[in-house]
């Protein structure tokens, strides 16, 4: 690493404040030949094996004039929801996504926490303002991305999110990300990058990666929570933020 990386990366750690679902069957056919793939030349070899992916969303949807009215009829039609057992497990609302609907960067993490169930906005609590300045990092403000969880309701306790669970809720995630149609995908930690790469890889083979997903880039990277039990990791994220970066401005 040259003196100007070192530089670049301890401006980085000093921005993290380092001190010194539709029930339509259509959504459960995840054909393989649509499946995400690492992008050409883009990381390490070996890595994921991944194993599909679904269709494209509604005709309700797509219909739409724009993408924030239609993520509108997307939150509609999960209302109050109970479709799977979490409704009923001490959730006390959908905490669906926010930020900017034509946003070209997307975050998609695992599941809202406490503060999240609460608020009702995904990445509020300590976890959310350490993503907060990771955007800053780069040179964005939170409100030009969009913001969203694999799954939309807290599980007890945080724990992780059951199979089941993610089958159940995952549709509406595709189709927040067919709709607004984000250049690069952050997938926050392994559970949000399981989910979206079908794999069981665990998110330290997956990241240093760029994947060709729905008609983005999709890059793998520690979960933000993880970041605070393991500060040494910032480094990775730092490397996968630089990728990140210049991703978006080679396509803008």
């Amino acid at each position: 690493m040259d003196r100007e990386q070192i530089k670049e990366h301890l401006r980085f750690e000093a921005e993290l404040g380092v001190a010194g679902v539709s029930r339509d069957p259509v959504w459960r056919n995840r054909p393989a030949e649509t499946a995400a793939r690492p992008s050409a030349g883009s990381g390490r070899a070996g890595g994921a094996s991944a194993r599909g992916e679904p269709v494209e969303p509604r005709a309700l949807v797509t219909l739409s004039r724009n993408p924030a009215e239609a993520l509108v009829v997307v939150r509609t039609e999960i209302g109050d929801c109970t479709r799977c057992k979490l409704h009923a497990m001490g959730r006390r609302q959908i905490v669906f996504g926010v930020g900017n609907p034509d946003a070209d960067l997307m975050f998609v993490g695992e599941a809202p926490g406490g503060d999240e169930d609460i608020q009702g906005i995904p990445f509020v609590g300590r976890a959310g303002q350490l993503l907060t300045k990771i955007i800053e990092a780069i040179g964005l403000k939170r409100e030009q991305v969009y913001i969203a969880n694999v799954i939309k309701c807290r599980p007890p306790g945080n724990r992780n999110p059951e199979q089941d669970e993610v089958d159940t809720c995952e549709p509406f995630l595709f189709q927040q990300i067919d709709i607004i149609k984000p250049k690069v995908i952050v997938a926050l930690g392994t559970f949000a990058a399981r989910a979206l790469l079908r794999t069981l890889d665990p998110i330290s083979r997956l990241r240093g990666r760029v994947y060709d997903y729905r008609g983005a880039k999709l890059i793998p990277t520690f979960h933000p929570a993880y970041l605070l039990r393991n500060p040494s990791s910032k480094r990775e994220v730092w490397e996968d933020m630089k990728v990140v970066r210049r991703l978006l401005q080679s396509e803008s």
